[in-house]
């Protein structure tokens, strides 16, 4: 497609966004036409005097070809909204991205993707079941889409790879920059089986404002949108507003009410705006995405002692501290840590950190997808 340059290139022009980008289209026939437009031209369609300056500016200043070659260099794709390539889902929002820069590769089989999100200050209960839920939607062959950040997400992400799906993650930034630096192995992963996007172009930093645009268009490319932990001022809410506006389903985990963490979620689901969910089933039923009912594989724990017999009594899957473990069982604390091993290496129990532990099974409910 030899005019993609044309779209980059007002992808960079400041104050030209997707709504002008479609009247440069309908009145100029195609945007390499429109690029080399004259100010007398672009002021007739309405374009107003900041952007017009701000469009003669980028076309001073970039070399349109020398731009193409440093995207090839990144190995980055680029789609445009006339792309076949381009997710059919978010070519139906309210002002799709006109261009997606795309680092891996977006298959016809994302179509059935859930976003999964949350806060960035995710506590151990928003983690277990942002793994839970996010993994079992990959192993059901959904896409997990969120946004690369702290907390929910970069759980959400890693599930998703843990379980052997794909996953997609949606950048407020360019995507040749990884935020938070932290990410950078799992960025790399994730293009590796799957793709990061981004609609802006290469080094543009991550600043705040890029943030709740780039929401409508993790919620834009799924079905429906999870929120498994969230506050009342958190970002993942302005995904699910995007998500409803959007006509998509939304979900929440619900949470306790005692943790300002789970507020926004548990709002959520008492003004009726998500429906509750609390395992994989949920979603998947509520989406048609399984084409028998249920089927319920338990993998029972066994114990094979009276002392792993004792513990499993109270571990559950919140969180308890082995000294809580010790008091409860009246069992000395060394002989609860030396059984607590042996739990987690046959796959019992994990350790969720700072010595707390949780029952590392659950009964999954598997589907099949349509």
């Amino acid at each position: 497609m030899p005019e993609i340059k044309y779209w980059v290139g007002f992808n960079i022009v400041q104050q030209i966004g997707p709504v002008r980008v479609r009247r440069l289209l309908s009145h100029f026939g195609d945007l390499a036409t429109a690029w080399h437009a004259s100010p007398v031209e672009l002021q007739s369609i309405g374009l107003n005097r900041r952007a017009i300056e701000n469009l003669l500016s980028t076309r001073n200043r970039i070399d349109l070809d020398a731009e193409m070659e440093k995207i090839e260099r990144a190995g980055v794709q680029v789609l445009t909204v006339e792309s076949p390539g381009y997710p059919l889902r978010l070519q139906h929002i309210k002002h799709p991205p006109h261009v997606l820069y795309v680092k891996g590769t977006i298959l016809p089989q994302d179509e059935w993707a859930v976003a999964v999100v949350g806060t960035r200050r995710a506590t151990t209960y928003g983690k277990e079941i942002t793994r839970r839920i996010a993994g079992n939607l990959a192993r059901n062959g959904v896409t997990v889409v969120s946004g690369l950040a702290r907390g929910i997400d970069s759980h959400a992400h890693r599930a998703a790879l843990e379980a052997g799906g794909r996953t997609i993650a949606v950048l407020g930034c360019g995507i040749d920059i990884v935020y938070p630096s932290e990410n950078a192995r799992l960025a790399r992963d994730i293009a590796d089986h799957g793709a990061l996007v981004s609609e802006y172009c290469l080094g543009t930093k991550p600043e705040g404002k890029n943030f709740p645009p780039r929401n409508r268009i993790i919620s834009g490319m799924s079905l429906g949108t999870l929120v498994t932990e969230a506050g009342l001022r958190s970002g993942a809410l302005i995904t699910s507003d995007y998500a409803l506006e959007q006509g998509r389903e939304t979900f929440a985990v619900p949470g306790s009410i005692f943790k300002s963490t789970c507020a926004g979620t548990n709002r959520l689901i008492q003004q009726g705006e998500a429906k509750l969910v609390t395992n994989v089933g949920n979603i998947l039923e509520e989406l048609n995405l399984s084409t028998i009912s249920q089927h319920v594989e338990v993998q029972e724990i066994i114990p094979s002692n009276s002392t792993e017999s004792d513990l499993l009594r109270y571990i559950t899957a919140e969180p308890i501290h082995i000294d809580e473990l010790g008091r409860a069982t009246g069992l000395p604390i060394p002989q609860v840590s030396s059984v607590l091993t042996m739990m987690e290496l046959k796959g019992m129990v994990r350790q969720v950190g700072g010595m707390n532990y949780i029952l590392a099974r659950e009964a999954p409910v598997r589907y099949v997808i349509d």
